[in-house]
């Protein structure tokens, strides 16, 4: 597969282009700036240290139940979302999965399956929550916001996307959205963005309102398993919640999102 460190800033989508493009001018200047400025301000790098600490343990799943970015990192994250660290690591995760559909194959009865989480997996809220300065999550302003279908898709996921589809892996895309009010625009922007052909797009139907994210997807897939017969092979997810509870797969895969946490 092509690696997504080259492939993945090539093909971001023109919405966020527009917003990450003067960063990564502002980050190609400030190299030839460096032997004129040799250090750095300590109370800026305590901060991002700081900071950096904190992410680690959003990845990690040790800092759990947060609702905001804590303020002191907002400035952090919008940088590390935006300045071309956030590609990085998403492109590393990438190859982690590359090198396992790799060793992996679909048998020619159709149950190999893989699941894709949608929001910030297949399609990224960026400009959404850097908008609003990556506040507490507002269930009627993200609504509003998924419901234009505007969100950018995700490249190097849509490769992995391609990938597993030309491999005869049955994907299914399975997300927390709220199936009555989002499904068509949700179906639409995915289309939009290349995601075509996929085996099911699973939402949250009433019967699931108001049950965490983890409870309803592991339910989701417990069905797929138990009373379907498929067989996950793999699991990509940005948030824990994607990821853990009944059936998760044979792997799991954990895509870098510091801007946010979904029980």
């Amino acid at each position: 597969m092509v690696s997504r460190a080259t492939a993945g800033v090539a093909l971001w989508p023109l919405a966020l282009v527009v917003v990450l493009l003067p960063h990564f001018v502002l980050a190609a200047d400030s190299i030839g700036a460096v032997a004129a400025k040799p250090c750095h301000s300590a109370a800026a790098d305590g901060a991002d240290a700081g900071c950096l600490s904190w992410r680690v343990m959003v990845e990690a799943n040790n800092a759990r139940g947060w609702r905001t970015v804590p303020a002191p990192c907002v400035g952090y994250v919008k940088s590390y979302m935006t300045r071309g660290q956030y590609i990085r690591d998403l492109s590393s995760v990438m190859d982690q999965v590359s090198a396992y559909v790799d060793t992996v194959q679909a048998d020619a009865d159709g149950l190999d399956a893989w699941i894709l989480d949608i929001d910030d997996t297949c399609l990224s809220n960026l400009l959404y929550y850097e908008a609003k300065q990556f506040g507490a999550y507002d269930p009627s302003a993200f609504k509003m916001w998924a419901s234009k279908g505007a969100c950018p898709g995700i490249p190097a996921v849509l490769e992995l996307y391609a990938t597993l589809q030309a491999k005869g892996f049955k994907v299914f895309l399975l997300s927390g959205r709220d199936e009555e009010t989002l499904a068509t625009c949700t179906s639409e922007n995915l289309e939009s963005e290349g995601f075509l052909g996929y085996e099911r797009l699973i939402m949250r139907s009433p019967d699931y309102r108001g049950q965490s994210s983890s409870l309803f997807k592991s339910a989701m897939r417990k069905r797929l398993v138990e009373e379907e017969g498929y067989r996950i092979r793999g699991n990509v997810g940005d948030q824990w919640s994607d990821l853990q509870g009944d059936y998760v797969g044979e792997r799991v895969f954990k895509i870098p999102n510091p801007m946010y946490y979904v029980p």
